[in-house]
């Protein structure tokens, strides 16, 4: 699970009545992405090196990437 504050088990209680949310959870072991190293900043981190890489260099423009 990523660190973003919306991704929490309460979230169960809003979408499911309290027995069958308290049921789901019991399923569930979360585990959080380390801070520095979330599929976010992966992804950040690819496109950097495609913009750099390709755009820069062999691509001449975005239009052209596109």
């Amino acid at each position: 699970m990523d660190n973003l504050n919306t991704l929490k088990l309460s979230a169960l209680y809003k979408a499911f009545r309290a027995d069958e949310a308290s049921r789901l959870a019991d399923r569930f072991e979360v585990h959080h992405a380390p801070r520095h190293g979330s599929w976010l900043d992966m992804a950040e981190i690819e496109i950097g090196v495609l913009s750099r890489r390709c755009l820069a260099r062999r691509i001449p423009d975005h239009e052209t990437l596109e």
